[in-house]
């Protein structure tokens, strides 16, 4: 344990961090650019700024939820003071691959392409969000029987009462621009990537499978999710591979033929220019978890 502001439980097997909860008074910690082998929920309760993360960067107002996912870039820039809380945890610890169908967070608040990385903070999701950190303070504070196990049940409610948050909020702002003709083309284009994303690579396919120009496709994509369609596509292909190093014991080879590489030293090059760490150091400072582990979950 750190002092009072800090709390922390480390891996006794590596001594690594495996879970850490913390109150932050400035942007120290995130002032400059992320890359870690955990999960991080960064809850901004005072002030307002912008994050940079992967190839975009956003506006988020006080009471925001960040949310990232390991090895995902992303740096806070303020102009302000911010506060808040910190919820840091490690695949190892708790894995939202695994558990997709309890808690329904991956693709939502995390490894979400489409949206900015995160959710503005309601009345009664703030109150259930306090209570659940005093309680996980508490058993952090007086470590008991079964520690492990009541902290994940804690972060449980903390991520499900933040998915259906961030569902809600993205149902409303699909509503909003109903009116136009352009969200038939996000949707349509959203449904491209992810039927399509292993063996299509480039912008123009997905302008030849949608029937519109390049520059057009372009154009959209750059105003709708602040990124270009390259990016959209390289990101969708990493998250899958991080899955696949994650979840299973297939060798970098047979991962990147199923992302449509039939070179491994061209897929392994790719994947660190965009994670800055390559297939095997992922796989090792994330965690494995082995196939036995997988079929009993």
């Amino acid at each position: 344990m750190n002092h009072s502001n800090a709390f922390t439980i480390t891996n006794p097997q590596n001594g690594n961090l495996a879970f850490k909860l913390f109150h932050f008074a400035d942007n120290n910690h995130y002032d400059h650019l992320q890359r870690n082998n955990y999960y991080s929920l960064i809850w901004v309760k005072k002030g307002k700024g912008k994050v940079k993360a992967d190839f975009a960067e956003h506006v988020f107002e006080e009471n925001s939820l960040l949310a990232f996912s390991p090895y995902q870039p992303f740096m806070i820039c303020t102009q302000e003071t911010i506060e808040g809380v910190a919820i840091h945890f490690h695949p190892d610890f708790y894995c939202i691959h695994m558990h997709q169908q309890e808690v329904s967070c991956n693709g939502v608040l995390f490894n979400n392409i489409y949206q900015p990385p995160f959710t503005a903070i309601h009345a009664s999701a703030e109150t259930t969000f306090n209570m659940v950190i005093d309680q996980m303070k508490t058993e952090m504070q007086n470590a008991g029987l079964a520690q492990y196990e009541l902290l994940i049940s804690y972060l449980k409610i903390f991520l499900i009462t933040a998915s259906r948050l961030k569902k809600e909020q993205l149902q409303e702002a699909t509503t909003d621009v109903t009116n136009t003709k352009e969200p038939f083309m996000l949707q349509n284009l959203k449904d491209a990537i992810e039927l399509h994303f292993k063996t299509k690579h480039a912008p123009s396919h997905y302008a030849e499978l949608l029937n519109i120009s390049a520059k057009a496709l372009a154009k959209i994509s750059k105003a709708h999710f602040n990124k270009t369609l390259t990016d959209l596509i390289s990101e969708r292909i990493i998250i899958e591979a991080k899955r696949e190093l994650y979840l299973t014991n297939k060798a970098v080879k047979e991962i990147a033929y199923e992302l449509g590489y039939d070179d491994e030293h061209y897929f392994s090059r790719f994947f660190k220019t965009n994670a800055d760490i390559s297939p095997q150091g992922y796989r090792e400072t994330v965690g494995f978890a082995k196939a036995t582990s997988v079929t009993g979950i």
